[in-house]
């Protein structure tokens, strides 16, 4: 029985390797790492020699992986990711700032009232974005996001921040005067929520004043209605504090259920791991 005792490879011949087969060249690796691509070649190099086996096959202008490199790949990527994440775990404090993108309007129903939370929970300094209409379009980059959707983005974290539900409601003035709320004045929002036609619809409510009122963010709408100027279509969860308060009444038991909410986003690049999973549970809690 051989004695022999394998030898590790060097780390950074392992990130060459890594960074060569996932960047498909020997230069978009250079690139990537700040090393040269001689570098990299040569790191490759050495590394090849010492396990013994080819791990690219190297054309005149390309590179493919062979079949061992293939195989090590995904092994040698989970080790890396296994690495790095529970160093940040157990030796990073995370990231001294946060940047969140979202919504003037999550902003301001949604994240300040939690803001404190934030802070203790993450322990950064916190920049707040607020998101244009129509800029719903999630990307990776080093900011935290909050967008409408169905969940259907590709970063590293994602998570929904409450189940959507819609309800009429209106000042307790308006509801005061009497009669049937359907009469009443209608405020719209523009937005990426279900509105009126699709609330009427479901629950075969006359269409039926038309709107009189059109706002481009759901907070307007919501202090239009707070100012007695006609019925909302409000989202439950943005809605808790006002109903809470009394500021603004449900009218009718009737509840619009919606695939779609708002996803709290973010790649590995904006935000610590374990800030991720503090700042998720503060976010994703119904109370304040």
């Amino acid at each position: 029985m051989s004695d022999h005792k394998f030898q590790l490879p060097h780390l950074e011949w392992i990130r060459a390797f890594e960074a060569a087969a996932r960047c498909g060249s020997f230069t978009a690796a250079a690139e990537e790492t700040g090393l040269t691509q001689p570098a990299i070649s040569q790191r490759i190099s050495n590394l090849e020699q010492q396990l013994g086996s080819k791990l690219f096959v190297r054309n005149a202008r390309t590179i493919s992986l062979t079949v061992e490199g293939e195989a090590w790949l995904p092994v040698v990527q989970a080790a890396l990711t296994e690495l790095r994440e529970s160093s940040e775990a157990l030796f990073s404090s995370g990231r001294n700032r946060l940047t969140i993108s979202a919504s003037q309007s999550i902003i301001d129903l949604w994240l300040i009232p939690r803001l404190a939370q934030m802070q203790r929970a993450t322990g950064a300094k916190l920049s707040f974005q607020s998101l244009v209409l129509g800029g719903q379009t999630a990307s990776f980059d080093d900011v935290i996001q909050i967008r409408y959707g169905a969940g259907n983005w590709p970063h590293a974290y994602r998570l929904p921040l409450y189940r959507e539900a819609m309800v009429p409601v209106a000042s307790p003035k308006l509801k005061a005067q009497g009669g049937d709320w359907v009469s009443w004045p209608r405020i719209s929002c523009t937005g990426p929520r279900p509105g009126w036609g699709d609330f009427c619809s479901r629950f075969s409510i006359a269409a039926e004043p038309a709107s009189r009122l059109r706002f481009d963010t759901f907070q307007s709408a919501l202090a239009a209605a707070r100012a007695g100027l006609g019925v909302a279509l409000g989202s439950l969860a943005l809605c808790a504090s006002d109903l809470k308060a009394g500021t603004l009444e449900r009218l009718g038991d009737d509840i619009l259920d919606h695939q779609e909410t708002y996803w709290l986003l973010a790649s590995k690049e904006a935000i610590a791991r374990r800030q991720w999973e503090a700042l998720a549970s503060v976010l994703t809690s119904e109370t304040a």
